[in-house]
């Protein structure tokens, strides 16, 4: 469907490049012409409809149109409308979708591999970043003690703390690690087991390649998180999108006619819908992993967030039969620059994959990681993570409160929440029948982001709604605009109600 295609790139060039509403229109028709999507001749939606389709006003289409009629892609013809120009140059057609990825379609320049890592799932697309204007807030964050603790390492290094790390991480570190895992998410381990990796990307990459060959097959979540979509297409791995409900990841007798060498989860948290696992779903996916003699990649992105019922224990934690490998970030309790993570694997694994880290990353950064250890073992995490839980329980209350107009019985949005329990987002499930694109595009003119869940999605159909994040707003900013996001999901809906059928 055209308006699709258009709200499509008009997203990926407005997260991309920042362009204006016309000017994001504009490209996006101009592409539609180059691609083929609209051939010569074809007639062209009026303005009017072409505006209600994309959620835009009128001036904003008919600038688009002006120009591209002015440069030669329109006609319009008195009484009948606007048409494609017939004298488009075709050979265009070929080159141009790679053209608008900045990628060149000479031979041999980007394998087939690469050309789908460049097309497919771009992180500014579907990275939660804050759905208020300004600066992402790191207020929670202590700078001067950070700053503090870093010099105290610099001074004090040694030469060979400046040198690769072959032992798989900072041993203080490691231990902060276990001691922390052990106590938090019941994860049954030694510090050997840890291995600190620069965040959860390289965490699935080295799984990846350690656990898989070229074309074995991971199940993954459906929706799905980006990154890991990202890493394992990277490692040349075949993706089998398993459906989710309000129990986490639902494997059907049809999956499993299609065993997987690995299954990536997001049990405590799902991202993005935000379900958590239910215990029997737990032991039923160990028991799948066991007999297909397969690996869990247990996510645990942001475990530290839990603000309402009791802790979830880790599917680790529930393991005996040593399938699972579980991976976490610093990134969301410190900084996402800090580019800490780790990664526990299974004791009969430690050698190879300590090995591989050495060999494919050449880990190092020590004295920042002694920074991380000291930091831990002062008690300073633990308080930093508290102040930062309450800051953001704050937001999230303030959220779900502006969103109240979406969710009441009568609301012509039909909202209900999903995954506020836990985290820094949520997610706004709308009727299935919502173009939450066209939604999260209206949204974008306001200057305030938001995610369309369909397009997490891989095979589903059914899902629509919103992923809003509230981690890096700061709480006045959500007071301010929270109403007004509210009021733009509601417009939207009774909008699109009331069309005629």
């Amino acid at each position: 469907m055209l308006s699709e295609f258009l709200l499509a790139e008009m997203g990926r060039l407005g997260a991309q490049d920042s362009l204006p509403l016309h000017r994001q229109l504009y490209e996006a028709l101009r592409r539609a012409i180059l691609d083929g999507k609209l051939g010569a001749d074809e007639r062209l939606p009026s303005s009017r409809h072409l505006a209600q389709d994309l959620g835009l006003s009128r001036n904003t289409v008919v600038a688009a149109l002006n120009q591209l009629s002015v440069e030669g892609y329109l006609a319009s013809r008195v009484g009948s409308g606007t048409f494609v120009s017939e004298n488009v140059p075709r050979a265009l057609h070929g080159s141009a979708q790679a053209a608008h990825h900045g990628l060149s379609t000479a031979p041999g320049t980007l394998s087939a591999r690469g050309l789908e890592l460049a097309r497919r799932f771009c992180a500014h697309e579907f990275e939660v970043q804050p759905f208020t204007p300004g600066i992402a807030d790191f207020s929670a964050f202590p700078v001067t003690l950070w700053q503090r603790l870093q010099n105290k390492h610099w001074r004090m290094t040694y030469p060979d703390m400046l040198d690769y790390n072959a032992a798989g991480g900072y041993a203080p570190l490691r231990r902060a690690v276990a001691d922390y895992l052990r106590v938090s998410r019941s994860v049954h381990l030694q510090a050997d087991e840890v291995i600190i990796t620069s965040g959860t990307q390289q965490s699935l990459e080295l799984c990846a390649q350690l656990l898989a060959d070229h074309g074995d097959t991971v199940w993954v979540e459906d929706p799905v998180y980006w990154g890991a979509a990202k890493a394992f297409t990277a490692c040349g791995l075949a993706l089998h999108p398993v459906p989710v409900d309000e129990q986490g990841i639902a494997p059907t007798a049809d999956d499993e006619r299609r065993p997987a060498r690995l299954i990536y989860v997001t049990p405590s948290h799902q991202y993005p819908t935000g379900a958590v696992m239910s215990l029997p779903r737990r032991h039923q996916l160990l028991a799948t992993a066991r007999a297909h003699q397969a690996w869990i990649l247990e996510d645990d992105y942001d475990s530290e967030f839990r603000f309402s019922g009791p802790p979830i224990s880790s599917l680790a934690g529930l393991d005996t039969d040593d399938r699972v490998l579980y991976m976490g970030s610093f990134s969301k309790v410190l900084y996402p620059g800090l580019k800490l993570g780790y990664l526990v694997v299974p004791k009969s694994l430690v050698a190879a994959f300590k090995q591989a880290h050495y060999d494919l990353n050449r880990p190092g950064q020590m004295p920042l990681q002694a920074a991380l250890a000291e930091f831990i073992e002062m008690g300073h995490f633990s308080s930093t993570l508290r102040r930062a839980r309450q800051s953001y329980a704050e937001r999230r209350q303030c959220l779900l409160e502006s969103l109240a107009p979406c969710l009441a019985e009568n609301s012509p949005s039909g909202g209900r929440i999903g995954g506020a329990e836990q985290g820094l987002h949520l997610c706004l499930y709308l009727p299935p029948q919502t173009n939450d694109k066209a939604l999260a595009q209206r949204i974008a003119g306001h200057q305030l982001s938001v995610r369309p869940l369909s397009g997490y999605c891989l095979q589903r159909k059914d899902l629509k709604g919103l992923i809003i994040g509230y981690g890096y707003a700061p709480l006045s900013e959500i007071r301010q605009y929270g109403p007004l996001l509210a009021q733009l999901i509601n417009h939207h809906a009774g909008a699109r109600q009331a069309q005629p059928a």
